[in-house]
């Protein structure tokens, strides 16, 4: 199968704490005197085309997942078109894909493919990604999230992405596809922060995950980002800055920041529960919680946060 895809740039401390990469965004939350001004943000439109209008969400779930962890990710889906949730809400956050070309986007989760028995293996390069999102079927203004359980290696999982985005190409028609991988027990310091006691930089203490899984409230955030960037940059042509292969999108522009005052190492100021102390910053479907990252909003090309 021939394939043509790109990487997302991803929550990674990688990312967040190199000197060598600052993050742009977070650079201009910092009140610091500097001798060069901070460019603006601003990612550009190369023209081609975007998803938009009813998005199809088709899951590829390789490997063990609970019940539980299921519905967690399933619930998240169905909170990007839940009008009716309380704000600060998932369908809020969704809504800024609305102000990119194209207009409002709404998602709704199509055909599920349950591979739990690793049929190739438990570790997979990208090629393997793009034949597992293939199972789902090939169709317009949809994509084909392959979900990988913790005990699931992927080629260039927690070196350098935490998940990625790209096209893959079947006999008839190219199509859009996304890959989030649980980090839990591989690397959850770098792709399960603000969850995890980071790998690098300030050693701030972990927040309480909402929904009681690092794992899983790891891949929410990633998936999130990935889900973003392909309706907005679908086919390497669509919103981001930088190079193709490399490209900042409307969610890893924005790495690090989930609440106002975010700065490297310090995800921002957030709710908490209460009752369990947890930290998140927006209302899903069936009273669920979750942490959500800053999205770049094309109208202000800030990133933009729900609290």
């Amino acid at each position: 199968m021939a394939s043509v895809y790109h990487l997302a740039v991803l929550p990674s401390l990688l990312l967040l704490f190199s000197l060598s990469l600052p993050n742009p965004c977070a650079a201009t939350t910092r009140k610091l005197s500097a001798l060069v001004e901070q460019q603006p943000l601003v990612l550009k439109y190369h023209n081609g085309p975007l998803l938009q209008g009813n998005v199809t969400v088709n899951l590829v779930w390789y490997g063990k997942f609970s019940p539980v962890q299921k519905s967690v990710i399933v619930d998240f889906l169905d909170s990007l078109s839940s009008a009716k949730t309380p704000p600060p809400s998932v369908f809020s956050w969704w809504k800024t894909t609305g102000s990119y070309k194209g207009g409002p986007r709404s998602v709704v989760v199509g055909n599920q493919v349950l591979d739990e028995n690793y049929p190739m293996g438990k570790s997979l390069k990208i090629p393997q990604i793009i034949a597992l999102a293939s199972k789902a079927g090939v169709k317009n203004n949809a994509v084909n999230v392959v979900l990988t359980s913790a005990d699931v290696t992927v080629e260039g999982f927690c070196m350098s992405r935490c998940g990625t985005h790209g096209v893959g190409q079947s006999e008839k028609s190219k199509f859009a596809y996304a890959w989030v991988g649980n980090s839990v027990s591989q690397c959850p310091g770098q792709c399960a922060w603000p969850f995890h006691q980071p790998i690098y930089g300030p050693q701030t203490p972990p927040l309480v995950s909402p929904n009681a899984d690092v794992g899983v409230d790891g891949m929410i955030i990633n998936l999130a980002t990935v889900l973003a960037g392909t309706v907005t940059n679908p086919f390497n042509n669509g919103y981001f800055q930088g190079t193709s292969s490399a490209p900042l999108e409307a969610v890893s522009a924005c790495t690090g920041i989930f609440g106002k005052g975010a700065y490297p190492g310090y995800p921002g100021v957030l709710l908490v529960d209460k009752t369990t102390g947890a930290s998140y910053n927006a209302f899903g479907a069936n009273r669920r919680k979750y942490l959500l990252p800053a999205m770049w909003d094309p109208k202000t090309s800030a990133c933009k946060t729900l609290v």
